[in-house]
């Protein structure tokens, strides 16, 4: 009855991303990108020095460093997904999916910047001096009703609770450790609560240190076993080119794709890894101190060009130069594997890697969550929220990896339209300057 309901869930996810969510993210990614002369390609330098200037800027007492909120909101998105879910993608959808993947995220990129940009121009001013913004503010405006804020809340709490990378973390630390998996659920969700109470600037700080450390092992490991397969390079190219645009036969462990399958395996992948429109990213930027809501919203650009073509890529490349992705093989070890014919260890370093990434990820969007439930529920948001997050989490580590992924990937696609519409509504007020020093004031409340 159980496997029964979750495929017929696997079946609506596929309607929804194919017949809906990509097509609202390639109409409304390409409108802002023509609307700004594709602002993110054509201003990358000056996005690139926004972030490099960012450190050099001071801290005050009323609101978040924006590199804090940066390192908060990449600790988010820089996680499992970018790793594992994408190299399950080229498993379904072929190696071409990547190319979709990276034009996903060259236009949702500016999805991403408005959800900001809207979130950082049309936030409040708390009595302590500290700011509040996100969807939960801006749909107000855009719709002038409750309910669209008040549909966001219930979804966002509910997407909040990353049922996905606690599963896989509970899965892999379980399997290394040799611990029951209660256990291991009991221990990480204690931390995760832990770590919450510190809220968006305490996270900061972890993954400023996080990060940074690991996409530069990850990266520097994935170049070496690319370097020891460079002859094979030029035909991975072609192949992924080729199969981006044909269909593609099945072989061995891979099951086979079209065009379309590819598509859409790349649009609910690039927007899942990089979490476009979900509108968490606009909830933590909000916080920041920052006045010019163009330079804190580019920074958003930059996160995705890293996540994106840095680690997304390189987990891609991997699986398809090692042949792993054609392995009838669990889905959590196809990078595992790959690493393990050049590395020691694997089965130690691997699970440790990738838990510190789903911590992140985990973390940040638990965070969002209470933000969103003390909004929506200011006396009671925090208690539901420790009870909801408590049983979605444990129960989620026993039902199933790929099970928890749909409930993720449906919810996720209820926030993108509805924050998508938000833009749509508010476009004209966005601006794409990312170069101007002109100052976004909050507005008091």
């Amino acid at each position: 009855m159980l496997d029964q309901a979750f495929g017929a869930l696997a079946a609506v996810e596929n309607f929804l991303w194919g017949y809906i969510g990509m097509p609202v993210i390639v109409a409304l990614g390409l409108y802002l990108s023509c609307k700004s002369k594709f602002v993110q390609l054509r201003k990358f330098p000056a996005i690139f020095r926004n972030f490099v200037t960012a450190f050099s800027q001071g801290e005050s007492e009323g609101g978040l460093h924006p590199m804090r909120a940066f390192f908060a909101s990449i600790g988010g998105s820089l996680g499992i997904g970018n790793v594992i879910a994408v190299a399950v993608a080229i498993q379904i959808g072929g190696p071409g999916t990547i190319v979709w993947i990276w034009m996903t995220a060259i236009i949702g990129s500016l999805i991403k910047y408005s959800e900001v940009y809207i979130g950082i121009s049309r936030r409040r001013t708390m009595k302590d001096g500290s700011y509040r913004g996100g969807p939960m503010y801006f749909l107000q405006d855009a719709f002038g009703k409750k309910w669209p804020v008040t549909l966001f809340c219930v979804l966002m709490s509910i997407y909040s609770v990353e049922i996905y990378q606690f599963g896989v973390v509970t899965s892999l630390s379980s399997s290394a450790l040799g611990v029951d998996k209660l256990t291991v659920a009991l221990v990480f969700l204690s931390i995760v609560m832990l770590v919450e109470k510190g809220g968006f600037k305490r996270i900061g700080l972890i993954a400023s240190i996080l990060a940074p450390c690991l996409v530069f092992v990850y990266v520097a490991m994935s170049t070496y076993v690319l370097v020891a397969n460079s002859a094979l390079l030029p035909g991975v190219i072609v192949d992924i080119v080729h199969s981006a645009f044909t269909a593609r036969a099945a072989e061995g462990g891979f099951i086979g794709s079209t065009m379309m399958l590819a598509m859409s395996q790349g649009v609910r992948r690039g927007c899942y890894s990089c979490d476009i429109g979900v509108g968490y990213s606009s909830i933590i930027h909000s916080a920041s101190e920052t006045k010019s809501a163009q330079k804190q919203a580019s920074l958003l650009i930059f996160e995705i060009f890293m996540d994106t073509f840095f680690v997304c890529t390189m987990s891609v490349l991997l699986v398809l130069v090692t042949g792993t992705w054609t392995h009838e093989t669990d889905q959590l070890a196809l990078v595992q594997t790959a690493l393990g014919r050049y590395f020691p260890h694997m089965d130690l370093f691997v699970p440790l890697f990738l838990s510190l990434l789903g911590y992140g990820t985990v973390t940040t969007y638990f965070s969002a969550g209470m933000h969103t439930m003390n909004f929506w529920m200011p006396k009671w948001g925090r208690k539901i929220m420790y009870v909801y997050s408590t049983i979605g989490f444990l129960t989620f580590s026993f039902v199933g990896n790929d099970k928890a992924m749909s409930v993720m990937s449906c919810v996720g696609f209820s926030l993108l339209v509805l924050n998508a519409l938000g833009i749509w509504k508010l476009r004209k007020s966005v601006s794409f300057d990312v170069a101007t020093s002109a100052q976004t004031q909050p507005v008091v409340g």
